[in-house]
């Protein structure tokens, strides 16, 4: 869908190509003549630059940096960790800009429709900020309000995004990072349709309706529109400042973010694609809220088979059955060599699965394990030549590894082998397709580009 003139126009994209080529240009200058010069890339170095200068740019080119932070390979390692040091927390607006953007959303009135509403945003971020309100049926809810031009931005941002990959590209080839710009373009312009996210939002609710300790708001429809979500506010802590107050607590919500994430990936091919620290809350009976549903993937149900075909190959040692699942995938041109260096990933991510006991995360998704594994994969990747990450793959790759960040976090012992075992016991990749043919068409979402 093209998005309306106000939202995505040439003046606001020369306004935000000004802003961060500023930024972007004079770092990718330097990058492009020392390579040409023979003096070399520093990647690390450049991701410092790179962080300095988009430090004070707020906006989508921010939230996709710290992206890109934890996609393996999609950056070398020191510029990723430079990159992850970016804040998504941006300033909020005023509340003159409040006024008038919801005058422009709910009508001149607007006020009249709340039985209060706060001045003062409870949160803000890359896209927008948060204000607490209270429904005239005395609800409290969250109003998610989108910023101004934040079609344009986002544009204008890809485009810088662009820059950056074949700033990338000049040193070092190993992994094509086309398809991870087309798929991160695709998921963002969708988080800036909020009655996307709504519809989100309630499919989410029908999803995990039967899952203990799992809450997602509930959107209201009369007081949303596509750059104004109105949904129920959930009352909670932060995560880790929750698992801080009660380590006991570690293996409960360890399971109940496993369930939110994966039942509805292995029942319908639907993943919540962002696993970042702000987006659940922890209340004090460990019921886990999910807040932020803008970056929602659906998979095709042969995907999910892949997934589940590339976990046996792997218990059984059986490499043909590997290729198979890659291919399922997207990754073309499979060879035994490349499904050797793919492999050394794919144990990686895939460790905890791999033995019937009991078993801390850390023994094997430790953060210095998971980077010797990055770093090897891509050592063997530019011996073999390069490989072009299939497009499903980023938003997956990223959950798995984003999950297994928090999991670090909570200290999470479990069994993960059973519990991956009793959800995949029943799959069938028919009954997937249906369930999520369904799903989709009763809430009207597309399935992604």
């Amino acid at each position: 869908m093209t998005p309306p003139r106000d939202e995505d126009s040439l003046g606001g994209r020369l306004r935000r190509y000004a802003q961060v080529t500023t930024a972007v240009g004079g770092v990718a200058a330097r990058a492009v003549g020392g390579r040409v010069i023979g003096g070399g890339v520093d990647s690390g170095r450049l991701g410092a630059e790179l962080r300095q200068a988009l430090g004070g740019i707020k906006g989508p080119l921010m939230k996709v940096a710290q992206m890109l932070a934890t996609i393996p390979d999609a950056l070398p390692a020191d510029l990723a960790q430079e990159l992850a040091q970016l804040q998504a927390q941006a300033p909020s607006m005023g509340w003159s800009f409040v006024r008038r953007r919801m005058a422009a959303e709910l009508g001149p009135d607007w006020l009249e429709k709340f039985a209060s509403f706060e001045r003062e945003a409870s949160a803000a971020a890359s896209l927008g900020q948060v204000h607490r309100a209270r429904s005239l049926d005395g609800r409290t809810v969250a109003c998610k309000l989108q910023y101004p031009d934040m079609g344009s931005a986002v544009e204008a941002d890809l485009r810088q995004l662009a820059l950056i990959f074949a700033i990338h590209r000049r040193y070092d080839s190993a992994v094509g990072t086309d398809q991870i710009h087309a798929e991160i373009s695709a998921r963002l312009r969708e988080e800036l349709d909020y009655d996307r996210e709504a519809r989100h939002l309630a499919m989410y609710r029908e999803m995990l309706a039967g899952v203990s300790g799992v809450e997602v708001p509930a959107p209201l429809p009369e007081l949303s529109t596509r750059r104004l979500l109105t949904m129920t506010w959930l009352d909670g802590t932060p995560l880790l400042e929750a698992a801080k107050a009660r380590p006991e607590s570690g293996n409960t919500l360890a399971m109940r973010m496993y369930h939110a994430w994966y039942i509805p990936f292995h029942a319908y091919g639907i993943i919540h694609g962002d696993p970042h620290l702000g987006n659940y809350t922890v209340r004090p009976d460990d019921t886990l809220n999910l807040l932020d549903f803008g970056c929602v993937r659906v998979f095709p149900p042969s995907f999910v088979r892949g997934v589940i075909d590339l976990y046996r190959a792997l218990l059984d040692d059986d490499q043909e059955r590997a290729i198979e699942a890659y291919r399922t995938w997207g990754f073309s041109e499979i060879t035994h060599e490349l499904v050797e260096v793919l492999g050394i990933w794919a144990r990686f991510v895939y460790a905890p699965l791999m033995e019937d006991r009991v078993r801390p995360i850390e023994e094997t998704n430790a953060t210095v394990y998971g980077r010797t594994a990055a770093q090897k994969v891509h050592r063997a990747l530019r011996r073999v030549g390069g490989v072009t990450i299939p497009r499903e793959f980023v938003y997956m790759d990223r959950v798995a590894i984003g999950l297994g960040s928090v999991f670090l976090h909570l200290k999470a012992a479990i069994n993960w082998y059973r519990v991956f075992q009793e959800l995949i016991r029943d799959f069938d990749e028919a009954t997937l397709e249906r369930r999520q043919d369904d799903l989709l068409r009763r809430y009207g979402i597309d399935v992604p580009a």
